[in-house]
């Protein structure tokens, strides 16, 4: 664990009971003199250091020690337009986005796009927030809702996209905003829409399931 997100964090003072105090003294066994971070969920940036002061069965008293601006982010800035999948295999993989830097994703609806899927944004932060204080990263990724293809091409028109093409997706690529299909691919209508943009694809004969070809991307492009 790199931080605990507290919305207390920053009183001079700081009280662990419950989950906080059994995950952190019971788990993690820190004791009396250690140091630990925290940080607050909405002013991600600052990381507010303190020392384990005194320990009871049921809770541990902190004293704050210093604070300071401490950004944790990727080198680069990586767009995923996802056209939406079940939401069990998005949170398969959102703990590895977040640790690989990804910046934001945008669920699209695509024309194979499964209409009953909906993106539960309220369970994607509890997985990011959890995967935050174990991998460090104090920047949030976004979430946001497209409604198809066409509009999203029109909000980001500089998009690269994900598909069967001759161009394969080399080490570092300079790309900011990636655009994947769901499962099935894309439509002829949406290969017809995107057919004036970039398009790569990965080395690999194997045909590759949504989840898959994010996780790959984001870590050629960002790593």
């Amino acid at each position: 664990m790199r931080f605990l997100f507290n919305e207390e964090a920053g009183n001079a003072q700081l009280t662990l009971k419950g989950e906080d105090f059994k995950y952190i003294i019971k788990v993690r066994r820190h004791k009396v003199g250690d140091i630990l971070g925290f940080r607050q969920t909405e002013k991600t940036e600052t990381l507010y250091q303190y020392k384990v002061a005194s320990v009871d069965g049921r809770h541990a008293t902190l004293e704050l020690l210093h604070s300071g601006i401490e950004e944790i982010k990727a080198a680069k800035i990586l767009h995923v337009g996802w056209c939406v999948v079940d939401s069990k295999s998005v949170e398969k993989v959102l703990p590895l986005l977040n640790e690989l830097g990804v910046s934001k994703i945008s669920f699209i609806y695509c024309d194979r796009s499964q209409k009953n899927f909906k993106a539960d944004f309220r369970r994607y932060e509890r997985i990011l927030e959890s995967s935050m204080q174990q991998c460090g990263r104090s920047s949030k990724m976004l979430f946001d809702e497209v409604e198809d293809v066409k509009s999203f091409i029109k909000q980001y028109p500089e998009t690269v996209v994900f598909d069967f093409c001759d161009e394969i997706l080399g080490e570092g690529s300079e790309i900011s905003t990636v655009l994947v299909g769901s499962e099935g691919g894309f439509s002829g209508n949406e290969r017809s829409l995107l057919a004036s943009q970039r398009m790569v694809r990965l080395n690999t004969p194997m045909i590759l399931r949504s989840e898959t070809a994010v996780t790959a991307i984001a870590s050629k492009v960002l790593l």
